[in-house]
């Protein structure tokens, strides 16, 4: 991850998709040979000197004070995770040249966060990092991703999954829109802290890898991740659409709590009872096998 190519990148993609009719600004027809504003417009909008966006443009966005980035975001009219990758992308601009890659801190599930897990029966419930890994789950949480525990490869990954795995194209009944949303909150985890080694190397195996993945990295979308509807089509219950719930965990940096609700009424409420059904009969099977 090169910290001034993706604020280049980030800041052109998003003045490319800005029409001078959305920003209130009046359009002369075959005047302009590249989509989008020019970098004066963003200037002038954000109260900026050319001169000054254009630095900022080329990825320096060292010392950009908060008035700057607060103009630039209403300029370049970025969403709310938009806003805080820009903010991520100037934080690590200001140590980026200090800072080596370094190996991402051991993630250790701590007992008391596995006992919390383990107290949630109703729902599907996991412990994963900005990288996308599952690190804990409780018994529903592995029988909702059992296709993707197949894979004997530790941690489940579902970046990985998404990529690399056929039996994701009907586990997600829009697979294409959990592939964007995928991308997109790997590349907000990775404007955090673009000296995270591992964050890196995970991006350079799935862009050698995937095709797929290369093309959605270019358009340089970011998501938040906390709240939400998931689609599902399990191989064993069928159809759920879930509610979706993340906390951070305060005491494990970087880790967060993600829990999974059918919606009161629903037919989701049968498939997961069900699911829990599966999973428990699995869990004796397995245990009278090892006995």
């Amino acid at each position: 991850m090169d910290n001034r190519t993706e604020i280049r990148e980030f800041l052109a993609s998003r003045r490319a998709r800005i029409t001078p009719e959305q920003a209130g600004l009046p359009s002369y027809a075959g005047t302009r040979r590249v989509p989008g504003l020019r970098r004066g417009e963003v200037a002038e909008m954000a109260a900026v000197s050319i001169e000054y966006y254009t630095r900022l443009e080329r990825g320096n966005l060292a010392g950009a004070s908060e008035a700057v980035l607060e103009g630039l975001s209403r300029a370049l009219q970025l969403d709310e995770a938009e806003r805080a990758h820009l903010f991520d992308l100037a934080r690590a601009s200001g140590i980026g040249s200090r800072w080596r890659r370094r190996p991402a801190p051991k993630q250790r599930i701590r007992p008391g966060v596995q006992l919390a897990l383990d107290a949630i029966t109703g729902a599907p419930a996991f412990v994963g990092n900005e990288r996308l890994d599952i690190l804990a789950a409780n018994q529903l949480g592995y029988a909702l991703y059992s296709e993707m525990f197949a894979n004997p490869a530790r941690p489940a990954n579902h970046a990985r999954f998404i990529f690399f795995d056929d039996r994701a194209r009907s586990f997600y009944p829009d697979w294409d829109r959990a592939a964007d949303d995928t991308v997109a909150i790997l590349h907000t985890g990775a404007g955090r802290d673009p000296n995270d080694r591992a964050m890196t190397d995970l991006v350079g195996e799935l862009s050698t890898r995937s095709e797929e993945f290369r093309t959605r990295w270019a358009m340089h979308n970011v998501r938040q991740h906390f709240s939400g509807v998931k689609h599902f089509h399990h191989p064993i219950v069928g159809e759920l659409h879930l509610l979706f719930e993340s906390m951070q965990l305060s005491a494990d940096t970087g880790l967060s709590l993600y829990v999974y609700n059918p919606e009161p009424g629903t037919p989701s409420v049968d498939a997961i009872r069900l699911l829990a059904s599966w999973a428990a009969a699995n869990q004796q099977l397995t245990s009278r096998r090892s006995a």
